[in-house]
């Protein structure tokens, strides 16, 4: 029995989770312990599906979550790691070059398997949006703050920046910095992810212009600390940067753990393209599944993460 699949798309790691191959306790804890890079496995967060038997034309369904247990939304590095994943698994209607849609609690995104032997994915990330009731993002003083979060002063330990904020599934706080490096997303990260003007918190993109058509990113994500890359960070922080005229409609962003490539169209709708690829495969030792079942209170709903 194999109990998960480990991928990893520019550094950026997640452990697939398939329900019909391995009885998984679906609890925050069990979570947090599979993630956990001295205590389980290790990864940026778990990618449990196909909730359903996959089905040519109907969309595949998947629930993702941050190594602490609370859920992503949408991962774009995840969503080609899965794709991925079922292309390895289904073939078929799921092989290299046929259009499918993966389904996430933050809605649909359609995904092509360019080339499975490289680990070549395209993912439809959509249409960004950059109303602050979205993110949500409220004003000093605690209430909403009305209309776009583009170029938004913002105090944090008495230092006043600048940032843009941008939903695309998950919300993102953009910062635009003459270098963007590690120490920084790990100092300034924490203090804006859990700002209290984002009161869901925020992953937090840093962000340098190298030319129109190449950025550097540094990111710290609101449930998994300082990554290598993301995805979706990806996409939100060209997205700002075409909202704020500083790109081109093709950038390629780079991060300390691999490149992606993003389009802009001209409606704003947002494609990313990057490599994947499975790095193990493996059962939970005895020790291991014991406690993870022990995550699992007495009177847990079947397939409920508390």
């Amino acid at each position: 029995m194999i109990d998960f699949y480990k991928y990893q798309a520019a550094g950026n790691d997640y452990l697939v989770i398939d329900p019909r191959s391995t009885d998984f306790p679906l609890t925050r804890e069990a979570i947090r312990l599979v993630c956990d890079r001295h205590r389980g496995i290790g990864a940026d967060g778990v990618l449990y599906g196909p909730l359903e038997t996959p089905r040519p034309g109907v969309p595949v369904q998947l629930d993702l979550y941050n190594s602490d247990g609370s859920d992503c939304g949408r991962s774009g590095n995840g969503l080609r790691m899965f794709a991925l994943h079922l292309a390895a698994q289904e073939a078929g209607d799921w092989s290299d070059g046929r259009e499918f849609t993966l389904r996430t609690a933050a809605g649909d995104c359609p995904v092509r398997v360019v080339d499975a032997a490289e680990g070549r994915v395209e993912v439809g990330m959509g249409r960004p949006s950059f109303d602050a009731a979205d993110l949500p993002l409220l004003r000093e003083d605690g209430a909403p703050y009305g209309g776009r979060a583009v170029r938004v002063p913002l105090a944090v330990d008495g230092e006043e920046l600048t940032v843009t904020s941008v939903y695309n599934g998950n919300p993102h706080t953009v910062l635009l910095v003459d270098a963007p490096s590690a120490d920084l997303a790990r100092r300034l990260g924490p203090r804006i992810a859990r700002h209290p003007r984002f009161p869901n918190a925020t992953n937090v993109q840093f962000a340098r212009m190298a030319d129109r058509s190449v950025m550097e990113l540094e990111v710290f994500e609101r449930g998994a600390g300082y990554v290598t890359a993301s995805g979706s960070s990806a996409c939100a922080a060209v997205s700002a940067a075409r909202e704020l005229g500083l790109c081109d409609a093709r950038v390629e962003v780079r991060m300390p753990g691999g490149s992606v490539e993003i389009t802009v169209a001209e409606d704003g709708a947002v494609t990313m393209t990057g490599d994947a690829e499975q790095v193990a495969a493996g059962s939970f030792a005895p020790a291991l599944r014991a406690r993870l079942d022990r995550t699992v209170p007495a009177d847990a709903t079947s397939g409920t993460v508390r």
